[in-house]
Formats: structure tokens, C-alpha cells, sequence
């Protein structure tokens, strides 16, 4: 089911919308119907929720360019280890979350392809497959949070979330002969289609909640709805009648047509199933914040938001994408952060490049702490319900590697991850992870993912 998203450059003030923040009514899942109503559900909803019945979820974060590995690794393995600069402000947050080394992404290393790295940095992040290098021919692989969202996705609002802080968009050859599809996306329906991620904050909270002033959001949701299905069914009735009309081929590109009309009805009936969803008493983000942090900010909130209400349990958020050259003036860097990242070992360069790589740490622990300060249904954490996996498709910039990727895995699962420690794997692909995220969330008859060679153990 392709999902088309929608761009706009308004501004907005985050400090009115977090104002709002903690005025959102109750969850969609009620104390109760925990646990044992809820288990009682049946098998799917037990795979979908930890063992206490509430929600489990996984997001999926992915920041630019890699990071300074001497930098981010800490000295020692288990639960003694001492964060370096890079890690620092994940302090508060050490026992929810694990340091983990020694994952790969071997199908991003060029091989054959040649150029093309942070082409294939993005594409490979949660596919684990080799790309087809190509501007026009694009072949990459269902991504993992898409197998996740096949499984547990008629559970939710929706089947899952899409958010990026980059709003840029270009199309055809993007890197070194490799789509643009490839360097923007990270999401994959399958090995065609890309889940294009929203990276306004305006038009993820409309779609979520419906647009205007808190009181009037359901029933103009409900107005957009009833639009969209008249104007689906007079689509439909024309297609009808064409088709008698029309040659083999021509038929077969309306099939096709009609078939993406279809995937909009069917998300129409569901949003209909559901009926209207909470309607925050906070105002609606007026757009993308000129302010780089509180865009950042806000696209997290948006998860937040997300995880919070039931709306989604699987989400997927792009800080930027691999070889993103933007500049961070307000830190004093004026140089891009791609530019930098091949420092070629200048101690300068190397420093503003831990610089940007401890900011954007700063900006996930911010959103940590977010989540670990939101009650779930069964009374603990919402992040204590979820994994949250931050990380990069490219290991070391300066090089362009894609082995000993840095990787954070956050969240207890509901009680089922080990957290609190550094964990070396040595040489394991990182599909072999997604894995074992795959087994918790319930996907049955998952034997291989990507380039997997087991399920990762010891997590």
C-alpha cells in the first residue's frame, strides 16, 4: 500500500505546540482492558504488546554521514563502561538502552558498484540488500519496519509512520549513478517502492488528528473523508466504462492505476473502522521550524505523539539523509557536515565533526527522556514499551565504511531486552538484529531478513 506525502514551508513555534503536549486525552488502549481483556484478544494483538498487554513499539532512526568512532565507542564492554564525549548525553539514560558493536552492512560496501556510497548507506540501512545501481531501474528490498508493519499494522490507525527533517527532494541520479529514491528514503514497501516520509510537522499532525482548532478536527476529518470517497467512486464508475474501450496495454497501465485507487479506499474504510482519533487540546503545528533543533525537536514530538495515542506502532524518522551537507552556524560550523566528515584526519575538522555528531546525540537522549517521562497503560514507561534503534548507514565518513556501524538500541522492549551495557558482536550483520526485533514483535515464519545469517543473540 503506497502512501503519497505532502510538502510545505510554513514556520512554527514549538513552544506553543509543547504546550499542549501533556493535555492530550486518554489513550486509545484503557486500563480497562489490561491485561487480560486485552491478551484475550487473540494472538495477533499478543504479538503486537508486551507481556503486560500494552503497545509495543519500535522506531527506527537514522543520522547522517556516520560519527568519529574513536569518538563514540566506550573503553569497556558489559555494564561498567563509560561513555566517551560523542555518548555523554545519553547519561541519564544508560540502564534504558545498549551500546552495541561489531554490525554490518556488507551489501553497502561498493563491491562492483563503485561510487555510491551514502546512495546505498540510506538504502541498505533497513533493507540489508544489495541496491540495483541504476537512476531509472530502482531495485532495493522490503525494509524491515515494513515487515513489522505487515504483521501488526491492521492494528493501528496506521500501519506505520514516515518522518523526516529533510525537506528536500530530488529526483533521478542522485549519487554516483544511484536513484535519489535510494538516498532519501530508508522506508521500502518492497524492493520498488519507497515510503516517501513526511517532513512537515503540520501535515503528520493533520493527518493524525484532522486539521484545525481543537473541537472542529473530527468532524472536518470526517468531511475529507466523505470527499475523498465520492470522488473515488466517480473514478471509479469512469474507469468502468473506459476500460471496454480500451488495448491490451492500455489496460494493464489503468490495472495498475486503478490499483493505487484501491490502496486509497481500503485506507479510507479503515480510517472509517476506527472513527475519529483523540483530538489534542494543543494547537496545530503551523509547519517546518526555521530553527534546525526545534525542527528536530518537533518531528520527534510528532513519534512521540504517535506511540503515545496508539496511532502507530511502527515509525521510521530520517534526520537527514547520507551525505547531507548541511551546515550547523549556530555551533560556530559554518563548513557542511559531508564536506567535514572526510577530515582526512585534520584535528579541526575531526572535532566540528564530534561536534555534530554529539548535537544530534543530544536531540535523540532530549527525545529519550521524553518518552521515558510518559506513563503507558500497564504503568511503566512508554519507552520501557518500545526499542529504538539509532543509528547510520555509514560508520566512519572519513572512509566511507559500512562495518562496526555505530548503533543504539533503546527501550526494554516490555522487559525483554538487556539493557544498560556495552555489547561487542563482532562481525555480524546488522540484519541479523532486525531479526531478532522481527521474533519480538511476533512476524512468524521469518527466516531470513536481507543478508542475515542467524538471529543476533545476547540482546
Amino acid at each position: 500500500m503506497k502512501r503519497k506525502r505532502y510538502l510545505s514551508e510554513d514556520s512554527v513555534s514549538r513552544r506553543n505546540f509543547l504546550k499542549g503536549i501533556g493535555a492530550c486525552v486518554a489513550l486509545p488502549a484503557l486500563h480497562s482492558l489490561m491485561p487480560s481483556q486485552l491478551l484475550a484478544a487473540g494472538s495477533a494483538l499478543e504479538a503486537a504488546t508486551t507481556s503486560t498487554g500494552a503497545p509495543l513499539r519500535t522506531a527506527f532512526v537514522m543520522f547522517p554521514n556516520g560519527a568519529i568512532p574513536s569518538r563514540w565507542w566506550p573503553e569497556e564492554v558489559g555494564r561498567d563502561f563509560l561513555f566517551k564525549e560523542t555518548l555523554q548525553p545519553l547519561q541519564e539514560q544508560r540502564q534504558n538502552l545498549q551500546v552495541i558493536s561489531g554490525l554490518d552492512h556488507e551489501n553497502a560496501n561498493p563491491g562492483k558498484d563503485g561510487g555510491g556510497d551514502h546512495a546505498r548507506g540510506n538504502g541498505v540501512y533497513l533493507t540489508g540488500v544489495r541496491l540495483n545501481k541504476s537512476a531509472t531501474d530502482v531495485r532495493a528490498g522490503i525494509s524491515i519496519d515494513q515487515v513489522m508493519a505487515n504483521e501488526v499494522g491492521h492494528l493501528t490507525r496506521f500501519p506505520s509512520l514516515e518522518l523526516s527533517c529533510d525537506a528536500r527532494r530530488q529526483s533521478s541520479n542522485c549519487d554516483s549513478g544511484y536513484s535519489c529514491a535510494y538516498q532519501y528514503n530508508i522506508s521500502w514497501q518492497d524492493e520498488h517502492t519507497p515510503m516517501t516520509p513526511e517532513s512537515n510537522p503540520r501535515l503528520v499532525f493533520e493527518r493524525m488528528f484532522g486539521a484545525g482548532p481543537h473541537g472542529e478536527r473530527a468532524d472536518n476529518a470526517k468531511r475529507r473523508m466523505m470527499g475523498r470517497r465520492s470522488i473515488l467512486d466517480f473514478v471509479m464508475d469512469d474507469a468502468r466504462r473506459m476500460k471496454s474501450r480500451l488495448g491490451v496495454d492500455d489496460r494493464d497501465k489503468l490495472d495498475q492505476y486503478l490499483t493505487g485507487v484501491r490502496d486509497v479506499e481500503a485506507r479510507i474504510q479503515k480510517a472509517e473502522q476506527f472513527g475519529p482519533n483523540i483530538d489534542p487540546k494543543m494547537p496545530t503545528p503551523s509547519g517546518i521550524p526555521e530553527n534546525h533543533a526545534e525542527y528536530v525537536d518537533l518531528m520527534y514530538d510528532m513519534m512521540l505523539l504517535a506511540f503515545k495515542t496508539d496511532s502507530t506502532r511502527i515509525a521510521t524518522f530520517v534526520l537527514g539523509h547520507d551525505g547531507d551537507n548541511r551546515s550547523f552556524s549556530h555551533m560556530g560550523i559554518s563548513e557542511g557536515h559531508h564536506d567535514l566528515s572526510h577530515h582526512q584526519n585534520n584535528a579541526e575538522r575531526v572535532n566540528k565533526v564530534a561536534a555534530i555528531d554529539r548535537w544530534y546525540v543530544e536531540r535523540f537522549a532530549s527525545f529519550l527522556d521524553r518518552l521515558d517521562s510518559e506513563k503507558d497503560v500497564d504503568g511503566n514507561s512508554i519507552l520501557h514499551n518500545s526499542r529504538i534503534v539509532y543509528g547510520s548507514g555509514n560508520a566512519d565518513g572519513n572512509i566511507h565504511s559500512h562495518d562496526n556501524l555505530p548503533v543504539i538500541l533503546a527501550g526494554a522492549g516490555g522487559g525483554v531486552l538487556n539493557t544498560g551495557r556495552y555489547v561487542k558482536h563482532g562481525a555480524k550483520p546488522m540484519s541479523n538484529l532486525f531479526l531478532t526485533l522481527a521474533d519480538q514483535v511476533g512476524v512468524p515464519s521469518l527466516d531470513r531478513f536481507g543478508d542475515s545469517t542467524a538471529r543476533l543473540g545476547n540482546v
